[in-house]
């Protein structure tokens, strides 16, 4: 799970969310136009407090747009996202404190370890010395990185750099996590392990947006289903109410993203 350096803005502790609507993760008419394209229009949803949410759609759909709209890292030419209660434009420093962002294809310095690495972006985030040390415990286990703890990242399989990733999202403990195909590169055994993390993520009450191809894995660990097609979104429901199996969900897919948005 190859995931961005720190955020810009050092978090020391998750703030609590602001009061409002109670939704963790709100887009507001997010638009995203390149000249006369338009990548994504017009997009809004609400994902409430410990909720998983899986966020579908074919190649091009404008998944990755949105949610890097979402964490900030891409200004939008109209509408507003929030995480947590705040603005990520207006409020970046307390939204990036509350985010945990699993980018598809984020940067890894591939002269460090895991444990170098992760000691950086927690002294970047500016995490006490304690508590990055129990965080950096807690992410070691999680992500099964214990065998390459000490190896250079450049010497990594795919999957144990998406576990990097994926250990530098959760590192400051945030209580809002957006995963950009978190099981891209992962053998069955740790897609396995994926999904129990997801799981006890969601037992302590945290919320996920996950971007994935992997039908499977919806049905799997998924309460929602938003899904967008040609940067619009086309559906917005529980997961069992997209199809029942596997090949129902896929032709429902295909229906919906066959149509011009």
């Amino acid at each position: 799970m190859t995931v961005a350096a720190a955020s810009p803005a050092p978090a020391a502790e998750s703030p609590a969310p602001v009061a409002g609507s109670g939704a963790m993760i709100e887009a507001n008419g997010l638009s995203k136009f390149y000249g006369p394209f338009a990548a994504v229009r017009d997009v809004s949803f609400a994902v409430p407090q410990g909720q998983v949410c899986a966020f579908l759609g074919p190649n091009g759909a404008g998944k990755s747009t949105t949610m890097r709209m979402l964490t900030g890292f891409l200004a939008p030419s109209a509408g507003t996202a929030r995480v947590g209660g705040f603005d990520v434009a207006e409020d970046r420093i307390p939204a990036a404190r509350t985010l945990g962002y699993l980018p598809e294809n984020g940067p890894l310095y591939q002269e460090m370890s895991p444990a170098g690495f992760l000691s950086y972006v927690g002294k970047a985030r500016g995490l006490a010395a304690d508590r990055l040390k129990a965080r950096a415990e807690y992410v070691k286990e999680a992500c099964s990185l214990g065998p390459v703890w000490g190896k250079p990242i450049a010497k990594l399989s795919r999957g144990y750099r998406q576990r990097v990733g994926m250990a530098q999202a959760l590192l400051h403990d945030p209580s809002v996590l957006i995963l950009d195909e978190p099981t891209g590169g992962l053998d069955p055994n740790q897609v396995a392990g994926v999904r129990e993390l997801i799981g006890r993520l969601r037992g302590e009450g945290k919320t996920l947006l996950i971007s994935t191809h992997i039908l499977r894995e919806v049905r799997a660990v998924c309460d929602r289903v938003l899904l967008i097609s040609a940067g619009r979104l086309v559906f917005d429901g529980p997961a069992d109410e997209l199809a029942g199996s596997e090949e129902e969900m896929e032709a429902k897919f295909r229906e919906l993203t066959a149509k011009p948005a």
